[in-house]
């Protein structure tokens, strides 16, 4: 049986970049994906928003505050994991 992964495509100036989700979490109402690069081995915390369509989109978060308060999220689920 081959294994599913899970893939979002993030849309960045020089063009898409598709990473592989690796868990997700909710924390404070907010839905939260922990993401790699398919060879890379660092997460990237990506958060579930809505624009202005209304459409589910995800943006980096870049809020150190949340960043440590998801990340503990993430880190009680998986180890050895380096989180930027």
């Amino acid at each position: 049986m081959e294994e599913y992964e899970k893939s979002i495509a993030f849309e960045t100036e020089e063009g898409t970049v598709n990473f592989i989700v690796i868990s997700e979490t909710k924390l404070n109402g907010a839905n939260y994906v922990l993401v790699s690069e398919p060879d890379g081995d660092e997460g990237i915390i990506l958060k579930e928003i809505q624009d202005e369509n209304e459409d589910i989109v995800y943006e980096m978060v870049d809020d150190d505050n949340e960043i440590d308060a998801v990340g503990e999220v993430f880190r009680a689920i998986l180890e050895d994991i380096d989180l930027i």
